[in-house]
């Protein structure tokens, strides 16, 4: 009969029938059994489990593989209530070893909703949430926000503590399986980027554990690296005096990272930072991710010195294990009703108005200078070797006083037997881009024949119709025709410096008047790297425009820049207005700046072709390349 209603489909559905929270509950409870007898999880018996509970198969779509992978986790936690308040009484590095042991039973998430990716829901792997529990000194007198609960890892091992917990989490489903998994706990719906304003009244928890999206910021389509600072900063304003938060974030986002250095500052001029460390990305290896990432404690007690600890480098989870145990003990904090929780109300907020960006100063270099090098002539080399690679330096050019390439270069042997051409080109840099090393001898020669290909265009002339997509012949002395500047591809591969050497073939153009460029790359959060990339050279982090905090549709009020974006922004469009328009309108039809297809695989398939099972469309991300480069044909790309 319930079968019968389901196929139906005129009275109930499937979320009339089921309670997705005790669901999921339910398919944890057995999945825990597994784990309990110390047996591999096998995606099997995950995949059983949730036909029986779901009534159905993830091919009819009664769930998908991110409820599976909640349900997993919610096994985790059912598993360590097994265990109860014994675990914490063993070893610490005892106890991070048992919590490897255990995740590694459980099969690894390779399939992503598409809610996931757009709020970059990572979970806490459980080795690094027990860390991070750890770095908050949990007592039983403590209560604990969690602004990104997640399916609760986070807070379980406060619970572990015997804390109080209070919890905020914005996704539904997520919130339906809390509400389950922690009964009685206040649990709030919220952004948690405004924690701290929305919710009202005296509830100041003494420890917040975190875990919030590193660039993603709820009904914002593109990446925003300052959703992690804003997640910091709202929930240390929430923290009581006296109380400490511990925070993961991506592994850019550190004190020693001049972008963020300024931000860092500010809090420890208010608040106390106590560790900086980053973490191996393996302890993620089981979600489906190896992205490093960083462990961040912060007493909201006025910093008695300056210095910010930090370090570096990415270490494991036992080296992390000593570091926190040289944290300093917890100071005291005035407690609030715990009973308070419960009735904190949930306000709306006002609606924000646009402050117009200030217009960029632009980086003007000093003591510019014509690259000056020698061509020299090539020889072939005695044949192909037994070896497989040769050490690669440049063949055709020798430029006086140029550094080599800080690590070790290679070819391979076939291709050091071909000869480089020739170049004519000489690019306009500052003179301590040489002096001081700022780019190696080999990114050098990466300008130069970038400059050398831009010199020239391609053969014959075009009508480019007005959508960008058609491109014909013109006729000889036809109006409109325009001509193709040649582009150069960089194949180098890790090691080489490739972000350098954008910065550097963009430099060149801007020595010579072109102070406009586009920067078009893979992830919002690569925009990091295009800062550092021409802060080395002499740049200011000022020259980078990010399009994602322009709104769509607006004039880009800048009238030079470096516009940096991604592809899958340069492809969004709504009610008849693009990025691509935005872009190009910004440009000019003249433009003859330089574009940068940065992680150019991005826009493979930009054209359909005939598959196995008939023709495959074309790339959305491919084509709006395409149409950037018919928009601006004499660009230097």
């Amino acid at each position: 009969m319930v079968q019968q209603l389901f196929t139906q489909g005129s009275l109930f559905d499937l979320q009339t029938v089921i309670d997705y929270g005790q669901s999921v509950i339910n398919v944890a409870q057995e999945l825990a059994k597994v784990l309990i007898d110390n047996r591999p999880l096998p995606t099997k018996t995950v995949s059983s489990q949730m036909n029986r509970y779901f009534l159905g198969t993830a091919a009819s779509g009664a769930w998908e593989w991110k409820d599976a992978y909640e349900a997993i986790e919610v096994a985790q936690i059912l598993y360590l209530r097994h265990l109860g308040i014994k675990i914490l009484s063993q070893q610490p590095q005892v106890v991070v070893q048992q919590l490897e042991e255990l995740t590694a039973l459980c099969p690894t998430h390779t399939r992503r909703s598409e809610e996931s990716v757009n709020l970059q829901q990572f979970s806490t792997p459980l080795p690094l949430a027990y860390l991070v529990a750890k770095s908050g000194f949990v007592q039983a007198t403590d209560l604990v926000l969690e602004p990104y609960a997640g399916t609760g890892l986070l807070a379980q091992m406060a619970k572990l503590h015997s804390a109080s917990l209070m919890l905020n989490e914005l996704a539904p489903d997520r919130s339906k399986i809390l509400r389950r998994l922690f009964p009685g706990t206040p649990l709030f719906s919220v952004n948690a980027e405004q924690i701290n304003d929305y919710l009202v009244g005296k509830t100041q928890p003494s420890v917040v554990l975190m875990n919030p999206p590193f660039c993603a910021s709820p009904k914002i389509s593109s990446r925003n690296p300052d959703a992690t600072p804003r997640h910091i900063n709202s929930a240390l304003q929430r923290l009581a005096d006296g109380g400490r938060l511990v925070t993961i974030s991506a592994n850019w986002f550190s004190p020693n990272n001049p972008t963020w250095r300024e931000t860092f500052v500010r809090w420890h001029s208010e608040a106390r930072v106590l560790m900086s460390v980053g973490v191996n990305g393996k302890v993620y290896s089981k979600h489906g991710t190896t992205i490093d990432t960083r462990i961040t404690v912060i007493d909201k007690v006025p910093a008695d010195f300056s210095e910010i600890p930090c370090i570096t480098e990415t270490l494991d989870l036992p080296e992390i294990l000593a570091l926190i145990k040289q944290l300093p003990q917890r100071s005291s904090w005035e407690r609030s009703d715990i009973k308070a929780a419960a009735r904190a109300k949930v306000v709306q907020l006002p609606k924000r108005t646009t402050v117009a960006q200030p217009e960029t100063v632009s980086f003007l270099p000093d003591n510019v200078v014509v690259l000056e090098y020698e061509v020299i002539e090539w020889t072939a080399s005695e044949g192909l070797k037994d070896t497989l690679y040769e050490t690669y330096r440049p063949q055709r050019i020798r430029i006086k006083d140029a550094l080599p390439h800080p690590s070790l270069l290679c070819e391979s042997a076939a291709l050091a037997l071909v000869s480089p051409p020739a170049p004519t080109y000489k690019p306009h840099l500052p003179s301590n881009i040489i002096t001081q090393g700022l780019l190696s001898e080999a990114q050098l020669e990466s300008v130069i024949y970038a400059g050398q290909a831009h010199c020239e265009f391609l053969s014959g002339s075009y009508i480019v119709d007005d959508s960008w997509d058609n491109v014909t012949v013109a006729a000889q002395g036809e109006e409109n025709a325009v001509k193709f500047r040649r582009g150069w591809f960089l194949g180098d591969s890790t090691g080489s410096g490739k972000g350098r050497q954008v910065a550097g073939i963009i430099l060149d153009n801007w020595c010579q008047e072109r102070r406009k460029a586009i920067w078009v790359s893979k992830s919002s959060a690569l925009i990091e790297d295009a800062k550092r990339d021409w802060c080395a050279l002499g740049g200011s982090e000022k020259d980078i425009i990010d399009l994602g905090n322009i709104k769509l549709g607006d004039p880009i009020p800048f009238t030079q820049g470096i516009l940096f974006c991604t592809y899958s922004t340069l492809r969004s469009q709504k009610n008849g207005k693009s990025r691509l328009k935005q872009i190009v309108e910004w440009a000019g039809k003249d433009f003859e700046g330089a574009i940068a297809y940065d992680e150019c695989h991005a826009m493979g398939n930009a054209m359909a072709q005939e598959g196995k099972l008939g023709m495959v469309a074309a790339s959305q991300q491919g084509i709006v390349g395409l149409r950037l480069q018919n928009a601006l044909p004499q660009a230097h790309r």
